[in-house]
């Protein structure tokens, strides 16, 4: 943990360092303003973090290209809402008083939620890059958040396509669920799963639960012995399913293990240990595989500039920023309702975690991605869908 703080706090010094030389240089002309509303401290400092960088990749590659709408250059503020909620509608109050004409992030849902009435009541286009609570792009009437959008697929949709994934590609017919019940991520995966496993005849034959934050998952691991079931689901963040698979693999659990995008880093293999990350599944959003010379460029470009592999949540930032981007050269200014207007009408935007267009509550619409583990490594990666 310390390793982590101590790395948050050399990349927040060296974005301060950025910000300031970017603005001391860029005041000289006009300059386009873009605002990062992400978690650089706190809980979902491993989410929010690596989404900055890629905004900070993605703004440097445009202004390196000669920028937007006829040479003008983009001036980058990223704030750090320390992944809470009060903080993060502070920061979004903050970003368009910097007279930013578009947002990215928050990351973590809840920490979304907060800032979503900020950004409505001031009409200022806000992409989220991992935001995969369902339900968040619409108000509490159903109607579609005008301002809104996301690169990121729902909880809901992963979590159908796991059970579709489990009863036709792993012909699974039993599976035992364990979800962490603090965390409103894990319960809609959980739901999702079922909804569709049980469809496709699939029984659930046990729900277990724990907290966000625990370690010692004994007791429920230990109660699934001898129990007769195909497969566990467990959807959660990497912090507790890298144990949880550690201690099931040792208890001598073999069944395999799916979850959804929170298992999408490699603290959850250091966690686990790779000898215990075998038969492991888990759906999410890019794959480092992907042969795809665009994405392949990516990974060399985030990795010359950081000194390490770019992850999901890169990739997700990346395309938020590159989107946004777009969008203001498309709308040919940088009025904040034509720059709207464009988002929503992008189509088939080439994205590293896909090529997609927005559906009406302006989530993309584009598959999500299975990734196997053996050994610690990703062994296999397919496109899965809800269907």
């Amino acid at each position: 943990m310390k390793l982590i703080k101590l790395t948050q706090t050399l990349f927040a010094g060296l974005l301060l360092a950025t910000n300031l030389l970017t603005g001391t240089m860029a005041h000289a002309q006009d300059t386009i303003k873009i605002g990062g509303n992400l978690e650089l401290s706190g809980a979902a400092a491993a989410y929010g973090t690596p989404i900055a960088e890629a905004l900070q990749l993605a703004v440097e590659q445009r202004n390196e290209a000669g920028g937007l709408l006829d040479g003008q250059q983009l001036e980058l503020f990223i704030t750090d809402n320390q992944s809470d909620l009060t903080e993060a509608a502070s920061v979004a109050t903050k970003l368009i008083s910097q007279d930013v004409v578009g947002i990215i992030g928050p990351t973590a849902t809840g920490v979304a939620k907060a800032a979503i009435p900020i950004i409505s009541e001031e009409k200022m286009p806000t992409i989220l890059g991992a935001s995969t609570g369902d339900g968040l792009t619409l108000d509490e009437n159903g109607n579609v958040l005008e301002y809104l959008f996301r690169v990121c697929f729902e909880d809901s949709f992963q979590g159908l396509a796991a059970g579709q994934y489990a009863t036709e590609t792993l012909e699974a017919s039993s599976a035992i669920i364990i979800t962490d019940q603090a965390l409103d991520y894990s319960l809609g995966l959980a739901d999702s799963f079922t909804e569709r496993f049980e469809a496709n005849g699939g029984s659930i034959i046990k729900t277990e639960s724990y907290t966000s934050g625990d370690t010692d998952f004994s007791a429920i691991l230990t109660s699934l012995l001898g129990q007769d079931f195909d497969i566990l689901y467990i959807p959660g963040y990497y912090t507790e399913t890298g144990l949880i698979i550690k201690q099931a693999r040792e208890l001598g659990i073999t069944q395999p293990i799916i979850g959804g995008d929170g298992y999408h880093s490699k603290t959850l293999i250091e966690l686990a240990g790779a000898e215990n990350a075998s038969d492991i599944y888990f759906t999410t959003h890019f794959y480092e595989g992907n042969d795809d010379p665009k994405t392949q460029q990516f990974i060399d470009d985030f990795s010359a500039k950081f000194g390490k592999q770019p992850d999901t949540f890169a990739a997700l930032g990346y395309d938020a920023a590159n989107l946004l981007l777009d969008a203001i050269e498309i709308a040919g200014s940088t009025d904040t309702e034509a720059i709207t207007q464009a988002i929503g009408e992008i189509e088939n935007f080439e994205g590293i975690t896909g090529t997609f267009s927005f559906d009406d509550n302006h989530n993309p619409i584009k598959p999500a991605l299975m990734l196997k583990l053996e050994n610690g490594e990703i062994a296999s990666a397919e496109e899965v869908s809800a269907e």
